[in-house]
């Protein structure tokens, strides 16, 4: 599976989705290609990594004029270009938006959404 190759980030929220736990990262350098602004990580019960992302990217070159911020879906069966969008750069925005696609991707239905931090 492709994730980002994070070597420092800062948690800015936390929550429980049912049996995961979901990470928002932000401050983020990496070690790959992509300018992370957020990213979500999801972790399941049990696992110690996470195996689902759900990432708001600095958008470059012509991509920058259909928004400032790429969201992407990174998961164990491939990797999805979901939008871009100017609404992504605050944190409350791009966390309802990636949690409803993580909801939705990953069918967790019926659990509640408890922010933790």
């Amino acid at each position: 599976m492709q994730q980002p190759k994070i070597k420092t980030a800062i948690p800015k929220q936390r929550y429980q989705v049912g049996p995961f736990t979901a990470i928002v990262l932000g401050d983020t350098d990496s070690g790959d290609e992509y300018d992370y602004h957020l990213i979500l990580a999801m972790v399941e019960e049990g696992k110690q990594e996470p195996g689902f992302y759900v990432t708001a990217e600095r958008a470059t070159g012509d991509e920058a004029a259909r928004g400032r911020f790429r969201m992407r879906v990174l998961a164990p069966w491939g990797v999805e270009v979901l939008g871009y969008s100017d609404r992504w750069s605050g944190v409350d925005n791009f966390v309802g938006d990636a949690l409803s696609i993580t909801m939705a991707k990953l069918a967790i239905t019926d659990e509640s959404v408890i922010r933790l931090m």
